[in-house]
């Protein structure tokens, strides 16, 4: 499971170090793709093929469901690590994300996100505040207990 908020850095070349937890449970390859909210989504292999197998079955009929197939794998990546631990991430996902200078990189669970940090810093400001409620409203989803 990924937890844990890393602060790292961008590289001149578009490389970020993964933190070492990180790293050891995404193996040696992994994809990366546009994830909501600005950031980046990366995925175990694994994961990934659950993932894209249950996005695959949605109706491509309907206009939306096309189009987040072509925001999702459109811009998939699958990547490794370099020597020092490092992904360097396709300037396509850079320029989506904002990834400039400093990042965030967060693990979520089943997933990492890589955000700008600035980005991260005003998604945080709105939606930390308001937890109580957002944890009050996923009560009545499944059978959670905090």
């Amino acid at each position: 499971m990924f937890m844990g908020e890393y602060a790292h850095t961008v590289d001149a070349k578009g490389r970020v170090i993964m933190p070492a937890k990180f790293r050891e449970e995404l193996g040696a390859t992994f994809v990366v793709t546009r994830g909501l909210e600005g950031c980046l989504s990366v995925y175990t292999q694994e994961a990934w093929t659950h993932f894209a197998e249950s996005v695959k079955k949605l109706q491509a009929s309907k206009e939306n469901v096309r189009a987040f197939k072509r925001f999702l794998f459109g811009s998939a990546a699958e990547l490794e690590f370099d020597k020092q631990g490092r992904i360097l991430i396709p300037a396509t996902l850079r320029d989506y994300g904002k990834l400039i200078k400093d990042v965030v990189v967060l693990g979520t669970g089943d997933k990492i996100e890589i955000w700008s940090k600035e980005a991260y810093e005003v998604y945080a400001a709105k939606t930390v505040p308001a937890m109580e409620a957002i944890a009050e409203s996923l009560d009545s989803i499944g059978d959670l207990d905090f």
